[in-house]
């Protein structure tokens, strides 16, 4: 399978609506794969027309592991999926098998590969204060805040990037050491027990990934988004600032529904996050040097890559 003594694994990243779960689906028809999900949407129950989820029939024809594991009032680190994508590569392995790991979340493959500074604990008291103070100020202000005690770690971060923020200034207030001081520190990790290819993929063109991204939410409003929003906003322990309705698409159409905007603008807007979402995903794979581009679309592209990086695991 390979000349080194490590077991392999793949990689499959890329941006939304690049084409991942189609030729993931490809791979597992041919080869000896199973699907692990990179996806941090796809952890929530609940959530499936807004996150692009397989449907029951190809989950039948190709089982992900790491998906619907999170009912969405609960929060899901990114360390938490390092430890539960590690488990099941283990467990893959061991079955004699290829972890095969696919998805759009570029940070948590970037945690798999290089792990995580040993942070403190959330603290839920704080995480509130926290939260008052920005409704009161506003998260900009929570920004330039940040900037006075840990600028590094701003400078990395936009102004409206609620979650991280929080974050950073709760790290700060709980050891008064920066974010950026801690990631700083952090160790060499150990090498992971496996041979990792890496594969991004993407279409050529930019713009025919925009137009895939506006089709593909226009589906989800006709498979009946508007509907799943609705069923989650109906439950009082869900809220539109909770990590799980912050996802692209969720936090669009709660918007709508609360009256903020009409439903024209709502798709405006779900399509543009979508590709601000694209755009962010991009910047994060031209972090990962060892990728071997594609275009996923392309037609025999998983014949190719068994035939080419991919030899020998089929």
């Amino acid at each position: 399978m390979t000349t080194s003594a490590l077991p392999p694994a793949v990689l499959l990243m890329g941006p939304t609506a690049s084409g991942k779960t189609k030729l993931a689906i490809e791979l597992t028809e041919r080869g000896p794969f199973d699907i692990i999900s990179v996806d941090s949407g796809m952890v929530y129950r609940g959530m499936d027309i807004g996150t692009a989820k397989p449907d029951a029939a190809t989950l039948a024809r190709a089982p992900h592991r790491l998906i619907d594991i999170r009912d969405p009032a609960q929060a899901y680190s990114a360390a938490e999926f390092r430890a539960d994508a590690l488990r099941e590569m283990q467990a893959i392995t061991d079955a004699g098998r290829i972890p095969l790991l696919v998805g759009g979340t570029m940070l948590y493959f970037r945690v798999l590969l290089e792990g995580l500074a040993d942070l403190p604990e959330a603290d839920a008291e704080l995480r509130i204060k926290l939260e008052a103070e920005a409704k009161e100020k506003g998260w900009p202000a929570m920004h330039a805040r940040l900037a006075e005690v840990d600028p590094i770690a701003a400078a990395r971060l936009k102004p409206n990037d609620s979650q991280r923020l929080q974050r950073a200034l709760e790290v700060w207030e709980l050891t008064g050491k920066p974010l950026s001081q801690w990631h700083a520190e952090q160790g060499e990790p150990e090498p992971l027990p496996w041979v990792m290819t890496q594969i991004a993929v993407a279409p050529p063109d930019r713009s025919i990934l925009h137009e895939r991204i506006e089709q593909r939410f226009d589906l989800m409003l006709e498979q009946g988004l508007v509907a799943e929003v609705e069923a989650l906003r109906a439950r009082p322990d869900l809220h539109a600032d909770l990590p799980s309705m912050r996802a692209v698409g969720y936090a669009q159409v709660w918007a709508c529904l609360d009256g903020f905007h009409d439903a024209a603008e709502m798709r405006l807007r779900g399509i543009y996050a979508t590709r601000q979402l694209a755009k962010r995903q991009y910047t994060w794979l031209r972090r990962f040097p060892a990728a071997e581009w594609h275009d996923g679309s392309r037609d025999g592209l998983a014949a190719q890559l068994l035939r080419g990086s991919l030899a020998g695991m089929a």
